[in-house]
């Protein structure tokens, strides 16, 4: 089975490696949603694969490190790309749920999205 969590977050960045002039290039924001699942079998005592309600706190403070920020001044997200938001999401929960199991990335409003399902 796979539970999953849903957050969201507004953040800005800009790609340097962009021409001049390139809209990507200049600082820009979204609005992005994450959603993170963990797999596995329910345990027979409570009958949960995970905790959601540790796996929501987690989430809070990821969420909290990313909300309003500007994204390349994070360690770790100097290229902001949805390939490696999901990498640094993946790292700062790992480590508490082992079950993790995919981490999503989407801007909905264009359409796009990454998924990363650990190494």
């Amino acid at each position: 089975m796979e539970v999953a969590y849903r957050f969201g977050f507004d953040a800005a960045h800009r790609f340097d490696d962009y021409p001049p002039g390139h809209a990507y290039r200049g600082v820009h924001g979204h609005s992005f949603q994450v959603e993170v699942a963990l797999e596995g079998e329910p345990d027979a005592a409570s009958g949960f694969v995970a905790d959601l309600g540790a796996v929501e706190r987690a989430c809070h403070e990821v969420r909290a490190a990313l909300d309003h920020r500007m994204l390349n001044e994070i360690d770790g997200l100097a290229k902001p790309s949805l390939e490696n938001l999901c990498t640094y999401i993946w790292c700062a929960l790992a480590a508490r749920f082992p079950n993790l199991s995919r981490v999503t990335v989407r801007r909905d409003s264009l359409g796009q999205s990454c998924s990363y399902t650990g190494q």
